[in-house]
């Protein structure tokens, strides 16, 4: 039992840590400082698919305008179907292409204008978001300049408690110390818990035969469904 009291004691002054911790992770300095530095992170990476997007978009547009003017150019053929008539050729032909030609070009026209207003859109969103960057650069510095001091007041009370958390571990079990820290770092706290009438006090699970028959004995056992530490008060 020495040992569960030895662990009780330091889980103890680990639940200072872990509130320390926890409020830091919550606080609105981390907020700010950390959704600044997310927004500046990705920036580029946006910025850069957006330019390359545009390029693409007016590569595309170019040549919608050129098929565009070759259509045009074409169609200057037919103003003069009288001419060609009065040379003996079967203008039914010639109209039946020229109407083709006139819709084919109506529809690339459409495609045009709906590719220019996507253009347009694209340059703004561009612009919109240069300027909530350079924008935000100006913020993280003030974010940041706030974080590090509030970090510096946190890493001090840390620091505090982590060297307490240095004395008592002594009198813990290494392999045992170890298994503790491994569950900390999933998050899971408290990590030693009470059995109450044969269940773990945190998530309610029912002891197995082997856990009954170990916390019987005096020692310690694992849960099997949330793998908190557990031991007979």
């Amino acid at each position: 039992m020495a040992q569960v009291e030895q662990l009780l004691k330091y889980q103890d002054e680990d639940a200072k840590l872990n509130k320390i911790e926890k409020e830091a992770a919550t606080s609105e300095e981390w907020k700010n400082y950390s959704q600044a530095k997310s927004f500046l992170t990705k920036a580029p990476e946006k910025l850069d698919a957006m330019d390359a997007k545009a390029v693409e978009m007016n590569a595309a547009l170019e040549k919608l305008n050129e098929k565009y003017e070759e259509i045009a150019e074409t169609l200057k053929d037919y103003e003069n179907l009288d001419e060609l008539v009065n040379d003996g050729a079967d203008i039914s032909f010639y109209k039946k292409n020229a109407t083709q030609l006139t819709e084919k070009l109506k529809a690339i026209k459409s495609e045009i204008n709906a590719l220019s207003k996507s253009v347009k859109e694209a340059d703004e969103e561009f612009k919109t978001l240069k300027k909530k960057t350079i924008a935000m650069q100006e913020k993280y510095k003030e974010y940041s300049a706030v974080y590090q001091e509030y970090k510096k007041g946190k890493i001090a009370e840390m620091d505090a408690v982590k060297a307490e958390l240095e004395k008592l571990s002594k009198g813990i079990d290494k392999e045992v110390l170890a298994r503790y820290k491994t569950k900390r770092s999933e998050r899971i706290f408290p990590i030693l818990c009470a059995v109450r009438n044969d269940r773990c006090s945190q998530c309610g699970m029912e002891l197995s035969i082997v856990g009954k028959e170990k916390i019987a004995g005096g020692n310690v056992t694992e849960c099997d469904n949330c793998h908190r530490f557990l031991y007979k008060e």
